[in-house]
């Protein structure tokens, strides 16, 4: 590895120092070779990775730490958070010089666990493990994990559960929780680390006129195009808290997440969310919130007042970056999926009917678009009720594609539209198996996930390509992990 430590640098009191506490029996569950490769992780490092991956081997070149950081948790001030259970033991650079974040996940208690034990559970680190890998493949900025490892420890949640740990890796692990702990505790050191964080992710920025407002222009441009990632793949993150966002657009902390089955854009997949603050639906909206509660916390670097009403105005500016951002990359994105040409006036339009229709018609999202690229038309009617709502789409969407290029656009339509994604089912079997010590299934649903956009019957069963039957309950995940 190639060590670049540089959050060290920041002011000490930004974060605590410690070791991991490694559980008792770690074993192996599952390694990326591939992101190892990657992260050029030498043979020995290789061989080792499941010491790494359990917190018994830490590096000389890092001293491990907790990052300290505050943020807004459904709508309310929740006050100080930080790094429960969870330590940065490295920060290193990849094949293409870009600083990575190495993350230990379930390393034991910090002076931020609150209420927690500092551990993590075998169950939640598979679903982080395969999602983030599943994202990755997907072309969504995501963090990801080189491996992660079992124990025969029990941890406690609803019942007792195997302890697990996981390694994850990010671009940047600074949330816009960061800015809202600083401006409440410790506002003096704003401007360096706003300084900081201009420099490390986004240094084009130092050459603009005013690289804050360059900085704040492109993390909400950058947020606004993993949203839009988000819905068109139809993932729900489930707790869009403004802890769980960072400043490069990369999507961080998975908790009770899903991936949508059959279009209810209204879903509440943490049963946690009450209200259905976090559902799908509401994602866009909920992000451009987190974006303009971080921008009030950027207000502080002005001190004359004259100067900081300007300021305010000029933040706002900003913001409104973030709708046409969004739009023009969902936009585009959805005319790719359904195969129309981003240019024709009614695309959008006749895109967005279908998605009418599969949401009346309960449709599964992921494989209608699918039978869509594969031209299967009667398959989508068949299971329509109203097969005169499908037969009018139908008749537009024929009428926009006549005269067009329909190669380039069915090309484009294998290309954004996955055949297979992590349906909470899938990974429920995963760690069934995996509770079992068997880790077969996780290691099938890692390959398949690898290559989403490629049909595989060879390694595909039957239960990766539809939702569960009505009369199935549907799998329920929580915020307990």
């Amino acid at each position: 590895m190639q060590f670049n430590p540089r959050y060290p640098l920041l002011s000490p009191e930004l974060f605590h120092h410690q070791m991991p506490v490694p559980l008792k029996g770690a074993k192996a569950g599952h390694f990326n070779a591939a992101l190892a490769d990657e992260l050029q992780w030498s043979e020995e490092d290789k061989a080792q990775w499941v010491e790494i991956c359990s917190g018994q081997k830490t590096f000389a070149e890092f001293e491990p730490l907790a990052m300290v950081y505050a943020g807004h948790q459904f709508g309310q001030w929740a006050g100080q958070l930080g790094d429960g259970r969870g330590l940065l033991i490295a920060q290193i650079l990849d094949k293409n010089n870009q600083t990575i974040d190495l993350h230990l996940k379930g390393a034991g208690l910090t002076p931020y666990s609150r209420m927690g034990d500092g551990r993590a559970v075998l169950r939640s680190v598979i679903r982080e493990y395969l999602a983030g890998h599943a994202l990755n493949a997907f072309g969504v900025a995501s963090s990801n994990a080189i491996g992660f490892t079992s124990s025969t420890q029990g941890i406690q949640r609803e019942k007792m559960e195997p302890g697990a740990m996981m390694l994850r890796t990010s671009d940047c692990h600074i949330r816009l929780g960061h800015f809202e702990w600083i401006n409440q505790y410790q506002p003096e050191l704003l401007p360096e680390f706003i300084e900081k964080c201009i420099e490390w992710h986004y240094p084009e920025c130092l050459e603009a006129e005013q690289p804050v407002l360059a900085f704040a222009t492109k993390v909400i441009q950058r947020t606004a195009v993993m949203i839009a990632k988000w819905q068109l793949v139809g993932f729900a993150h489930g707790v869009m808290n403004t802890d769980n966002l960072n400043i490069t657009g990369s999507t961080l902390d998975f908790g009770p997440y899903g991936f949508m089955e059959r279009f209810r854009p209204n879903w509440i997949n943490n049963h946690s969310d009450y209200q259905g603050r976090y559902t799908y639906q509401q994602q866009p909206s909920i992000a451009h919130w987190n974006l303009w509660t971080w921008l009030n916390n950027l207000i502080p670097l002005k001190k004359d007042s004259t100067e900081k009403e300007q300021f305010k105005e000029d933040l706002a500016q900003c913001l409104e970056h973030y709708e046409p951002t969004f739009l023009e990359h969902y936009k585009d994105g959805l005319n790719q999926k359904i195969g129309l040409p981003s240019f024709h006036k009614d695309s959008f339009d006749c895109g967005m009917a279908f998605l009418r229709i599969l949401q009346s018609e309960q449709l599964d999202y992921t494989q209608s678009f699918i039978r869509l690229q594969n031209k299967d038309y009667d398959a989508i009617k068949d299971d329509c009720l109203d097969r005169r709502q499908f037969e009018a789409f139908l008749a537009q969407y024929e009428s926009i594609r006549e005269q067009q290029d329909i190669d380039e656009l069915d090309a484009a339509m294998h290309m954004a539209n996955p055949h297979y994604i992590l349906r909470n089912h899938m990974a429920q079997k995963a760690i069934e198996l995996a509770e079992r010590d068997d880790f077969s299934e996780v290691d099938r649903l890692f390959k398949l996930l690898s290559q989403p956009y490629l049909k595989q019957p060879d390694l595909e069963q039957p239960e990766d390509l539809a939702p569960l039957p009505n009369d199935v309950p549907e799998v329920m995940v929580s915020c307990s992990s």
